[in-house]
């Protein structure tokens, strides 16, 4: 009998269901995992592999748009009246305002645009900046404020799934 777990052992999860709730903490977690991974995909890419590149880019910013906009709506307001960290909430908040920006820009450019990579490369360190103060900062005061992260969570996940986005 095994008792530790190895890398190689983690099955991936299968993708929730409605009748699934995760709480809202683990939900964004693994919202900030997938999309750093896609982040590492693009990294991946060759300089001549633009169409690969315009799929990866706009998949990463139809999945921050959703996740930001589900935090915004939903998490944030929560955490704010829970913790009263008006400062953390704020900052976060702006983060978002200048991660919406850069993709507006990504979004409207054509892949072998100049500065397109710089732009993507910017977002996901804004975006991996973001993530460590959240997951690091917000996410345990979040917990410490006995927040109902299940109730938050399928909030959350059914904000996102809400969310249609025009086509790029």
């Amino acid at each position: 009998m095994r008792t530790t777990a190895r890398p190689q052992d983690k099955i991936p999860k299968p993708i929730p269901t409605e009748t699934d709730v995760q709480d809202a903490i683990t939900l964004l977690t693994e919202d900030h995992e997938h999309v750093k991974s896609l982040f590492e995909q693009y990294e991946e890419l060759g300089d001549r592999a633009h169409v690969s590149k315009q799929k990866l880019a706009l998949q990463i910013c139809t999945e921050l748009t959703k996740h930001a906009t589900a935090e915004e709506e939903i998490f944030y307001p929560a955490v704010r009246a829970a913790t009263k960290d008006d400062d953390m909430l704020d900052e976060a908040v702006v983060e978002h305002a200048s991660a919406k920006d850069l993709i507006a820009q990504i979004i409207s450019m054509e892949p072998t645009g100049d500065l397109y990579d710089a732009k993507v490369k910017v977002l996901s360190e804004l975006i991996d900046h973001h993530v460590k103060e959240e997951e690091t900062e917000m996410f345990p005061k979040a917990r410490k404020a006995k927040l109902d992260l299940d109730a938050l969570g399928a909030q959350v996940a059914a904000r996102k799934e809400q969310i249609e986005l025009p086509p790029h």
